[in-house]
């Protein structure tokens, strides 16, 4: 199947496909096309956002069973393979030999690169050690030294993931401001961002790249709306005096602020239109975590704006309404908005 017919294809079942680069269409298209169009018989349309404690399930079963056929003795084997260098090539045969990509995805009707990660972030043994000791740090600090990002090196001397050490050395490392941006450092922001998403485009599609060079801000801007994963990493190094999550947070304050062009969005009625709806949808998703929240797909629930509009929404929502809210869970949060705050919003709306 050529590029053009897979990506028209997928369109059916993933609307956002447009924005998704040439490889990975050619991926889901031999991964997630035909699982899709059977999914489709059945009646069953494709999820995205939060997993279901049913999927979780069915991936455990997955995993379990696959396991079981292969005789590979634990799934952090299956799943993390470069940990077991001497297993490596033996493992990577069964998993070509069993199908593993069809076996880890069955009965669930998602994209498999997601139902993938999901079971990563499920079995890794590495994930949810807490807080990092004062040796620990030390232990990151210098091993950065040593072997600069590798974080997947790092990540196996330490017993950590990979991103938990990434994130944590950004946040550890010397001369990083806490104060307000400087508009020095704002520009260095732009450029760097600019930069990368140059890179990128000029990467996925060479064409487009002239109209990036008529220097357009808006243009520009309205793209990146387009692409959320940026190399948030490399544009800390760029910047120099911010963490990556500073990074990240400032810009999606300039997205916003841009997307909106400044204007003040869902004043009076529609501002409280917007609270009900958004409350509302939160408490539909019974998601456990802010990280298990689609705020994309929520950004429906205002209008058309940024996740970072939707999060400051919600940010300023519970600071308002919710006692203690800082010793509250994410889904207690929730339930309070939606128990208490919304009878209120509806009464006044």
């Amino acid at each position: 199947m050529d590029l053009d017919t897979a990506r028209q294809e997928l369109e059916e079942f993933i609307p956002h496909v447009k924005n998704i680069s040439d490889g990975s269409i050619k991926k889901m298209a031999g991964r997630d096309l035909m699982r899709f169009k059977e999914f489709k018989k059945q009646g069953i349309a494709v999820r995205f956002g939060r997993f279901t404690q049913k999927e979780n399930k069915q991936i455990e079963k997955n995993v379990e069973e696959f396991l079981s056929l292969t005789g590979i003795d634990s799934a952090e084997k299956l799943l993390f393979t470069s940990r077991y260098p001497e297993d490596k090539d033996t493992i990577h045969r069964l998993k070509t030999e069993h199908h593993f990509c069809e076996k880890l995805s069955e009965g669930i009707p998602r994209p498999w690169r997601l139902i993938y990660y999901r079971a990563r972030k499920m079995f890794d043994p590495n994930n949810y050690k807490g807080r990092y000791t004062k040796e620990e740090k030390e232990k990151l600090k210098k091993y950065q030294a040593l072997h600069g990002n590798d974080w997947k090196k790092i990540s196996e001397l330490m017993s950590r993931s990979n991103l938990s050490v990434a994130m944590k050395f950004s946040e550890i490392k010397s001369a990083i401001n806490y104060g307000p941006w400087t508009k020095e450092e704002t520009q260095k922001l732009m450029n760097a961002v600019k930069e990368v998403m140059r890179r990128k485009l000029k990467t996925e599609n060479p064409n487009s790249l002239s109209s990036l060079e008529e220097s357009n801000t808006d243009l520009w801007i309205e793209r990146e709306k387009l692409y959320q994963q940026l190399p948030w990493t490399e544009i800390e190094t760029k910047v120099g005096s911010r963490y990556w999550r500073q990074c990240k947070q400032k810009w999606n304050s300039i997205l916003t602020s841009k997307l909106t062009k400044g204007q003040q969005l869902y004043r009076g009625t529609n501002g409280l239109q917007a609270k009900i709806n958004l409350i509302k949808r939160l408490y539909e998703t019974k998601a456990e975590d802010a990280s298990e929240v689609n705020w994309d797909e929520l950004s429906n629930a205002i209008g058309d704006v940024p996740r970072a509009y939707v999060q400051a929404k919600f940010y300023r929502l519970k600071v308002s309404s919710v006692p203690l809210w800082k010793r509250k869970t994410f889904s207690e949060i929730i339930d309070y908005l939606y128990e208490k705050k919304l009878p209120e919003l509806e009464e006044t709306l």
